[in-house]
């Protein structure tokens, strides 16, 4: 199949002994997994103070939950050794947890009602407490059960490099940084485009345990006559449909991803306007105690639920759209994977590799703006890849228009195996081509994706979602719970332990602020003029 002018050039222009810019990619990982007992429900310990504290350690923390541990790479320029730090944090974890493990899946383990599953804590430091406050405020908002759910986050960035000759090879008038940021947000409306073909590839979340629908709405059927899980008998990730990380409230916010002004415009926004239903929950309870941060839709910038998000790194207190705002785009933040339950770091090297393809694809192919059409079919794509995307009839939208997906993929997957090509190049090996090819290999094979092989191993083994995902997970356990640490790792994991309790310690010893009034001083970063800040960009 041939591919688009803008890309062939692209890829020309890096075969002519540019392909060199390849060679350095960073990439980082924040895999979340739930703590569970050994009954399979969820903990309802604290966070082990072995692991450190949760505010202020590098690599190991809490995300909703105090259940739900999130694990975080630094970033590294190899795949190999990302995944091995990443197993390193799993296996010192294991040394700490008792009888408990970690749970495999995105889709949680049998839970009960909301009260029983913990809000995490980050003591009682000014920002340790607004992190608590803005997970009650989510429970509230959207219930406790969907907050438990489970994923991996990809951040990834190209080199300096590889974006000051795209710079001065395009002619731009705009500073390198500006440069720099409007080539993500190219990258990001693409990824828009195509991420459904990731989802299909590597959706691993179509059944869930009953219990976590339960009082919920739902289309779900039965699996056979296991009437303890649930599942859509085409189903990829439910994870990324209307069970997961979808909010009806934010069905209203359009955000544009054109350019960065328009991006903080529309987040920001969200962020300062009250919103009604939110309103009526009440921003403290009865005895005076924080129900949530604000009223408005968005308490914070993470709480808008997106496949994919621009990142620059923050400092302490500042919010991450003034970040954005004052430095502009640093590396992008993919956030559609779901947790391989297969896998015991719920990644694969091969995953990686494939997803660096991707990005490179998205980065070089042309990416015009989204008019509100197509916004709407990448929205209609989205529903159509997380419900029946094992479907070989499905089709998606295209230019307002169906397409088969299958044959869309083959397009996209033609571009992506030339993207490895340059890629390997870069890096003297072949692990892009590899992994681009052993996808392409399966893609017309929805039985070989991880959604199709877990049903069918439940249907084979007779075994409900519930009981092959605690099998999985008791596997994973014994895994890291037989793998060693080099003598230099485990000091170092002993170190960061204890000086992430120190750390918290002395911030909540420091002098404090009225928490309201250090409340106050956040939310004016959004303000300028009594307006949003970002209306003051032009």
């Amino acid at each position: 199949m041939s591919l688009s002018p803008t890309l062939q050039d692209n890829l020309a222009w890096l075969a002519e002994g540019n392909n060199h810019l390849l060679k350095v990619i960073l990439r980082g990982l924040e895999k979340e997994s739930l703590r569970v007992g050994t009954d399979g429900k969820l903990a309802q310990t604290d966070h082990p103070a072995a692991l450190g504290a949760t505010l202020t350690h590098p690599h190991i923390t809490t995300d909703y939950s105090e259940a739900l541990l999130e694990f975080i790479t630094q970033p590294h320029t190899s795949v190999d050794a990302l995944l091995g730090q990443l197993a390193d944090i799993h296996t010192f974890t294991y040394r700490h947890l008792g009888d408990e493990i970690l749970w495999g899946a995105s889709m949680p383990c049998m839970i009960g009602e909301d009260k029983d599953i913990p809000v995490a804590r980050y003591g009682n430091s000014n920002s340790g407490r607004m992190k608590t406050i803005y997970r009650e405020g989510l429970g509230h908002r959207y219930g406790r059960a969907m907050q438990t759910i489970a994923g991996v986050h990809y951040n990834f960035s190209f080199s300096d490099e590889l974006i000051a000759a795209l710079h001065d090879r395009s002619g731009s008038k705009l500073s390198f940084q500006d440069y720099k940021t409007q080539r993500y947000f190219d990258l990001i409306r693409n990824f828009r485009r195509y991420f459904w073909l990731l989802v299909y590839v590597y959706g691993a979340a179509p059944a869930v345990c009953r219990s976590f629908v339960k009082n919920r709405p739902h289309q779900l059927t039965q699996v056979g006559s296991d009437d303890h899980s649930l599942h859509l008998p085409h189903a990829t990730s439910l994870r990324m449909g209307n069970l997961g990380y979808q909010s009806d409230a934010q069905q209203q916010l359009m955000v544009c991803y054109n350019n960065l002004n328009s991006y903080l415009k529309t987040l920001c926004g969200a962020i300062t306007k009250p919103h009604a239903d939110y309103e009526r929950i009440g921003l403290k309870d009865a005895a005076g105690d924080y129900k949530q941060l604000n009223t408005s839709l968005l308490q914070i910038e993470n709480e808008f639920y997106s496949t994919i998000r621009p990142k620059r790194t923050s400092q302490r207190g500042e919010t991450a759209l003034n970040a954005l705002h004052a430095r502009g785009v640093e590396y992008i933040e993919v956030r559609c994977v779901d947790l391989n339950p297969y896998e015991p770091l719920g990644v694969t090297r091969e995953q990686l590799h494939f997803m660096d393809a991707f990005l490179l694809f998205c980065l070089l192919e042309q990416s015009p703006e989204t008019d509100p059409a197509e916004y709407a079919d990448m929205r209609e794509n989205q529903r159509r890849i997380v419900e029946q995307g094992r479907d070989p009839a499905l089709t998606l939208r295209r230019g307002g228009e169906d397409i088969s997906m299958h044959a869309w993929a083959d397009e996209i997957l033609s571009s992506l195996a030339r993207c490895a090509e340059a890629l390997d190049k870069g890096a003297a090996r072949k692990s892009f081509t590899k992994a681009v090819a052993d996808v392409s290999a399966r893609i017309h094979q929805p039985g070989q994706t991880p959604a199709a092989r877990l049903i069918a191993d439940m249907q084979s083994q007779q075994k409900t979602f519930f009981q092959l995902a605690q099998d999985l997970s008791r596997q994973h356990a014994e895994y890291f719970k037989g793998r060693s640490l080099t003598k230099d790792a485990a000091a170092l994991f002993e170190r960061q332990t204890q000086e992430s309790l120190a750390a918290q310690q002395e911030l909540e010893q420091a002098q404090q602020k009225p928490f309201e009034q250090f409340l106050a001083d956040f939310y004016a970063q959004y303000t300028c003029c009594d307006k949003p800040k970002f209306d003051c960009l032009k």
